[in-house]
C-alpha cells in the first residue's frame, strides 16, 4: 500500500480579509492536486493570519479566531471534496463551551471532518492564549490506512506515537509552529527519534514568513520534511524529502507502507517488536479511539477533546 502526500510550508502575511486567505489556501491545495497527492498538510496555527484583518492597522485579540470556525471549516472541507483529497487543514482555535483548543483537523473526500485537540500545551498556550489541553488521542482509519495527527509541542512526548503505533497507525500527520531554530529543531530532532522507535513515518511541516501585528506570531521558522524510519528499505538520514527553508512552497512523497511492515519483523533493527514489557508498560495497548469516516462527525458533536 502506498500513499501520496503534500505538506504546505505556509506562507503567514498580513491580508485584507477572508477571502485572500481562502485563495491563498485554495492555491497550495490545487498546487499539490496537480501532482496527483492524496493527502494534504497545513502547518500549525495556519488560521492566525486571519487575525492581521484590521481597518486599524493593529491585529485582532487571539480570542478573535473562533468567530471564523465555520468559515475555516467551509473552505476546508468544500477543497476536499471538490479535489477528492485528505486535508489536514493545520489546527484551528476552537470553542467547546467555554473553553478553546488547539485542534487540528481532517477534511476527507466525502464530507466527514475529523478532529484531534492538542495534548501538550507551550508556556504561550496556556498563558498568553488561555488554551485547554484536549483529552483523548484519536486515530483516523482511511481507504490508505490508519493515520493520527500529534500536533508540534505532542511529537516531542514519546509516550504519545507509542499510543498510536499501538492502535495501528502507521502515518503520523505532526503539523507544527515554531518561531526560532530553537523551537524547530525540538520538533524535528523528536520526530526522528518518533520514527525509530515505532517504525512509522512522520509527516511534519510549519509556518514560515510573519504577522507583524499578530501576537506571538511576528516570527516563523519552518520546514517540511517527510521523516522515515533509519534503516536500508529507506534514506541514510530518515528523511525522504524536504523543503528548502523559510520558503513558501510544497513538498510532495509517496509513503510506500509495506516497507514498515516489512523493517519491523526483518529489519537491522526490530524497534517495535523488541520492547521490553517484563520493564515498562506496553503504552501501544492503551485505550484510544479508532474512528472510521462514517463516525466523525457524529463524534465531532459530542468530541472529547
Amino acid at each position: 500500500m502506498k500513499m501520496r502526500v503534500s505538506a504546505v510550508q505556509y506562507h503567514l502575511h498580513t491580508i485584507q480579509n477572508f477571502q485572500q486567505f481562502a485563495d491563498q489556501v485554495t492555491h497550495y491545495v490545487k498546487t499539490a492536486v496537480e501532482f496527483n497527492t492524496e493527502f494534504i498538510l497545513f502547518p500549525e496555527f495556519v488560521t492566525t493570519q486571519l487575525l492581521s484583518i484590521s481597518d486599524t492597522g493593529q491585529g485582532q485579540p487571539f480570542q478573535n479566531l473562533t468567530l471564523y470556525t465555520d468559515a475555516y471549516s467551509e473552505l476546508f472541507s468544500r477543497l476536499a471534496v471538490e479535489n477528492g483529497v485528505y486535508i489536514i487543514g493545520g489546527t484551528h482555535v476552537t470553542q467547546k463551551g467555554d473553553k478553546v483548543y488547539n485542534v487540528a483537523h481532517l477534511f476527507s473526500p466525502d464530507g466527514h471532518i475529523g478532529e484531534q485537540a492538542k495534548l501538550h500545551l507551550t508556556p504561550t498556550e496556556v498563558i498568553d492564549w488561555g488554551i485547554t489541553p484536549g483529552e483523548s488521542l484519536r486515530i483516523f482509519e482511511t481507504p490508505k490506512g490508519k493515520i493520527a495527527m500529534i500536533t508540534c509541542y505532542d511529537i516531542e512526548f514519546p509516550e504519545v506515537v507509542r499510543m498510536a503505533r499501538g492502535m495501528g497507525a502507521d502515518v503520523i500527520f505532526s503539523p507544527s509552529c515554531t518561531d526560532d531554530r530553537h523551537g524547530f529543531n525540538r520538533v524535528r530532532y523528536t520526530s526522528h527519534a518518533r520514527t525509530i522507535e515505532n517504525q512509522v513515518y512522520v509527516v511534519t511541516t510549519g509556518t514560515v514568513g510573519s504577522l507583524p501585528t499578530v501576537d506571538f506570531m511576528r516570527g516563523n521558522f519552518g520546514q517540511a520534511a517527510v521523516i522515515t524510519p533509519n534503516d536500508v528499505p529507506f534514506p541514510q538520514d530518515g528523511i525522504l524529502v524536504k523543503g528548502e527553508i523559510n520558503n513558501d512552497m510544497i513538498i510532495t512523497a509517496d509513503l510506500d507502507l509495506s516497507l514498515l511492515y516489512e523493517v519491523r519483523e526483518h529489519g537491522s533493527v526490530t524497534t517495535w517488536r523488541d520492547r521490553r514489557f517484563d520493564l515498562y508498560p506496553d503504552l501501544g495497548k492503551v485505550e484510544t479511539e479508532t474512528l472510521h469516516p462514517a463516525e466523525w462527525l457524529s463524534a465531532n458533536s459530542k468530541v472529547q477533546v
